[in-house]
């Protein structure tokens, strides 16, 4: 199992930016596909974002097209989301996932591996 640590949370205005980071453990984080997901109080989980194994491919959830951002380094084992023209309705705790048994994503891929989560809070 990949350990996975999410990073860059916090607390911002509506209209403002923030880059969230995971890192994870283990050798072969260039094979596999990662994705962000977020929960908001009272809600189911819901996806945000995947990227393949070379970033090359990215996919997003309608509602942060053109405002987020997946990126990966392969070189530090680490997936990026940038996320910016935030809403309020964007606060959520936003979770890192792993598809470790494939290099691509397509929609309802299975997710193995999990970060604890980071909170993002946006004030209207």
């Amino acid at each position: 199992q990949v350990h996975l640590v999410e990073s860059g949370g916090g607390l911002v205005q509506a209209g403002g930016s923030l880059r969230l980071s995971c890192a994870a453990s283990g050798r072969t984080f260039s094979n596999y596909a990662m994705g962000w997901f977020r929960q908001a109080p009272g809600k189911e989980r819901e996806f945000v974002a995947a990227i393949n194994w070379s970033g090359g491919s990215t996919y997003y959830a309608d509602s942060v097209k053109g405002r987020f951002t997946i990126s990966r380094d392969n070189a530090k084992n680490t997936v990026y989301l940038q996320m910016n023209s935030l809403k309020p309705e964007d606060t959520a705790v936003y979770y890192c996932a792993a598809a470790r048994y494939y290099s691509d994503y397509v929609p309802g891929r299975h997710f193995d591996s999990w970060g604890q989560g980071t909170q993002v809070t946006v004030s209207s």
